[in-house]
């Protein structure tokens, strides 16, 4: 593909003056063979070769079956404040863990007072496995990253037919009513006296209960109690709740999942939840060439079974089919500093000539429905963009939920939903973008988006330079 001249002598000066003269600028620039769009927004344009992925860990005893060694007391409080916490409180806590908590054996009891059990640790996306056993009206729980709580009760106590417990234990209590989750599938508890084995899942802020191996809920979203509407906390600790009445842990086991593992998780729950509806993903990308994509071939490559954007390259890659409605889902690995996005609903370069000549630069942000973000918004040459420029934003328009992306050289998986003018950004489990583009009129830098309102389009990959990685790449078009 043909670069124009005036871009090429960034090429040649050195990074710290390239950094400098990109800054805050955009640069688009038209092509004769695609009229595609580069576009470079503080970026630097870095040699990447990648890293491993993290690497799964074994599951581990949380607790060693002599001491609370690696445990400390706490109650229910945020878990963004727990370092802001007075000492006095957190010594208050360890004493009533003194008080009210105890080893018997190998198993954790507590008489159903005091603060809670809770660990030093902080753990991310994982398998959470315990035994319990409880007596006659006990009311407990199990905060998940210091989140509540996965309910744990007498489902036959008379004292709380108000709260439901007859359904059973697993629910997600503190989740809003209608949410799924809430309550459980089944009523799956043993016996008051009697031993049960829970299994809690954890991806993102996706949710999964077993107890004694029934699903109690499936891939349901946790409510984070302490902001209600923002997305869940990426890590946090591990709480045992008491209320009341005595109940007995055991065998208490985490593990941590990899990137990769968590990715897999993640895409066989979508693959269940779209096949709900007799539907299923269609393959865009075969893992060995460009075949089905048009527009910038010869700015993108396979590279092990991804497509790259090349460094110092450009322009928007984009499907041959064209979409209007639709799941698009992918796996993303950014290079330090990395820039690229995700085109929605672009027209072809055959609309794109046809378009009034200030918008026959082809910059996806503009002339379709929206750009998308992928950058690493953490790097510090992005420290002070616009919020509608971070990762998962819609460029210009509405900003993402910050602080999801996993460290640079890891895979992410991200999952957009277009539904009419709404979009929903989903990043390795997490919810990120909810927004309605036909609700928005103010935009970044007052410069309006003339393509928001179309109704189809490509799906594409806008190259920013960057040599940024993409695979497992999958839609599912919505009756249009």
């Amino acid at each position: 593909m043909h670069r124009p001249s005036f871009i090429s002598p960034f090429f040649v000066l050195t990074t710290s003056l390239r950094i400098a003269m990109l800054q805050s600028l955009r640069f688009v620039w038209n092509s004769p063979w695609s009229g595609l769009a580069f576009r470079a927004i503080a970026s630097v344009s870095l040699v990447f070769s990648g890293t491993c992925p993290t690497k799964a860990g074994d599951p581990v005893d949380l607790f060693n079956g002599k001491d609370f060694s690696g445990w400390h007391g706490r109650t229910t409080i945020d878990p963004r404040k727990w370092e802001t916490t007075p000492d006095a409180d957190k010594a208050k806590w360890n004493q009533e863990i003194a008080d009210h908590w105890k080893v018997d054996g190998n198993e954790i009891v507590n008489d159903g007072k005091g603060a809670y059990l809770t660990t030093n640790a902080e753990f991310g996306d994982f398998d959470l496995t315990v035994d319990f056993k409880i007596v006659k009206d006990c009311d407990s729980g199990i905060y998940l990253r210091g989140i509540p709580q996965v309910q744990i009760w007498d489902p036959d106590a008379e004292n709380n037919r108000k709260n439901g417990n007859e359904k059973g234990s697993g629910g997600l209590w503190n989740n809003p009513a209608g949410w799924s989750g809430k309550d459980p599938l089944v009523r799956a508890d043993n016996p008051v006296g009697q031993w049960n084995t829970m299994k809690m899942r954890l991806v993102g802020e996706r949710c999964w209960v077993w107890l004694n191996d029934k699903a109690v809920v499936v891939n349901a979203r946790l409510h984070d109690y302490f902001a209600p509407g923002q997305p869940l906390i990426k890590r946090g600790p591990i709480q045992l709740q008491t209320h009341g009445a005595e109940i007995r842990f055991r065998n208490i086991k985490l593990k941590e999942f990899s990137d990769v593992e968590s990715n897999e998780i993640l895409s066989k729950a979508e693959a269940d939840e779209i096949g709900k509806s007799s539907s299923k993903f269609n393959v865009l990308f075969n893992g060995n060439d460009l075949a089905g994509w048009k527009g910038a071939t010869g700015n993108y490559t396979v590279s092990e079974g991804a497509i790259q954007c090349m460094q110092g390259k450009g322009g928007v890659l984009y499907t041959e089919k064209s979409y209007g409605d639709f799941v698009f889902r992918f796996d993303f690995q950014l290079p330090p500093a990395g820039n690229n996005g995700i085109a929605i609903r672009y027209p072809s370069v055959e609309e794109i000539e046809q378009l009034p000549k200030d918008l026959r630069h082809g910059d996806a942000a503009y002339v379709g429905m929206t750009e998308l973000q992928v950058l690493d918004d953490g790097h510090p040459n992005y420290k002070t963009i616009d919020p509608r420029q971070a990762h998962g934003s819609a460029y210009g328009m509405a900003a993402a939920k910050r602080g999801y992306l996993r460290p640079t050289g890891q895979w992410n998986h991200e999952v957009i939903t277009v539904t009419g003018s709404k979009i929903q950004v989903e990043l390795n489990g997490t919810r990120i973008l909810d927004t309605d583009l036909s609700t928005i009129n103010e935009y970044m830098s007052n410069t309006p988006h003339p393509g928001k309102d179309r109704a189809s389009g490509h799906i594409g990959f806008a190259g920013h330079s960057d040599p940024v990685k993409f695979r497992h790449i999958e839609v599912v078009p919505m009756g249009n």
